[in-house]
């Protein structure tokens, strides 16, 4: 999987409110916690904009640091490997893992076993 970038692509066009996140489904992601019963709509708009910011700076950063820099292409391994060398966002590795063989993942297996916990 990739995306083309380019400086075009980073200044999209957006909706009146400078949000080009489905508002509603960020309020459905929020709504999915069973700590939030309700969501002011201030705080809707501002999450979504800071996820929207946020996932630029994660493209940008990938982007920058990857290989399909010279084809203005954004690759998976370019996102997994800022996740896995960025300290920013390694909270995001179970989410964007390095993607691996089934052979080398069964031989990771093999050298190092999973014990069971005690039940």
């Amino acid at each position: 999987m990739h995306v083309k970038m380019s400086g075009d692509n980073v200044n999209h066009a957006s909706n009146s409110k400078g949000i080009s996140l489905p508002m509603t489904r960020v309020k459905m992601i929020m709504k999915s916690s069973p700590d939030v019963s309700s969501i002011n709509q201030e705080a809707l708009l501002i999450t979504t904009k800071a996820t929207e910011l946020f996932v630029q700076y994660l493209a940008l950063s990938s982007f920058n640091n990857g290989s399909g820099k010279d084809n203005k292409t954004l690759l998976y391994s370019d996102l997994a490997n800022t996740v896995e060398g960025t300290e920013t966002f390694q909270f995001l590795t179970d989410i964007l893992p390095k993607k691996i063989f089934a052979r080398d993942y069964l031989k990771l297996i093999e050298e190092h076993p999973i014990e069971e916990a005690d039940n």
